[in-house]
């Protein structure tokens, strides 16, 4: 089945909608479950934090909600269409139309300029943005011509940010997107995501076992074991710049 999808039309609307849902992993005989039976919203123009220390299952909810993987059971759907029933092709339009991923490790293409790895997607994406815009969203202009080896972690994470979203994609996806630079560089590489997040209404989620990050947050989806135990809303939350380390 391969279906096309719509752009959200307003902040009110459930961008994801998650019911039920399990993943088993199988290796042989052994079974490891990694989500039970999690039921979540997302609504857009949020920033949301997922919370959980390692192997609590939210890079698995993560990229089940991205189309990166598919749950064993459950539901999860995206506006009015149903991701757990659309096949590979219809999954992979739904990344590249509407998702940016930003993970851990940059994944930058050594032999291109910033520009140049950032133009990579704009070639493929339906309603780009100008690199250079992208670039200017993240603070980094003025390295647009270097090499990924010429540039420090946290301008190489923003390269990538950069990338994910000059695609305007509805859905800002980002896996431990600060886990391996330190804290000053983690704070400017938050900076951009919220930015990205205020500036262009993008729907936002982090995952982090880092608690200081939930204070940015909206909403902070609390995860472990599998199972989500508790969310937390916040009337008032702090700027990347405010978060006490």
């Amino acid at each position: 089945m391969t279906e096309s999808v719509e752009t959200p039309a307003t902040e009110r609307d459930t961008v994801f909608r998650a019911r039920g849902i399990n993943k088993v992993y199988r290796m042989g005989e052994i079974h490891v479950q990694a989500l039970r039976g999690v039921d979540l919203d997302l609504f857009a123009g949020e920033f949301v934090v997922l919370l959980g220390p390692s192997g609590s299952g939210k890079s698995t909810l993560l990229n089940i909600l991205g189309g990166l993987d598919v749950p064993t059971s459950g539901s999860v759907a995206y506006l009015d269409h149903e991701l757990t029933a659309f096949d590979d092709t219809a999954l992979t339009r739904f990344r590249r139309e509407h998702v940016g991923f930003v993970f851990q490790f940059y994944n930058l293409i050594p032999s291109l300029t910033a520009r140049e790895n950032v133009a990579l997607i704009t070639e493929i994406a339906r309603n780009p943005m100008d690199p250079v815009e992208a670039l200017r969203l993240v603070g980094l202009t003025e390295r647009m011509n270097h090499f990924p080896s010429q540039l420090s972690g946290g301008e190489q994470q923003r390269i990538a940010i950069a990338r994910a979203i000059a695609k305007r994609p509805d859905v800002l996806l980002c896996d431990e997107p600060t886990g391996a630079l330190d804290v000053h560089t983690g704070v400017v590489v938050l900076e951009a995501i919220e930015r990205i997040n205020r500036e262009l209404g993008t729907t936002t989620a982090v995952i982090t076992h880092n608690a200081v990050i939930a204070s940015m947050a909206d909403r902070v989806i609390h995860i472990s074991d599998g199972r989500i135990t508790h969310i937390d809303r916040h009337e008032q939350k702090l700027s990347a710049r405010d978060l006490e380390w």
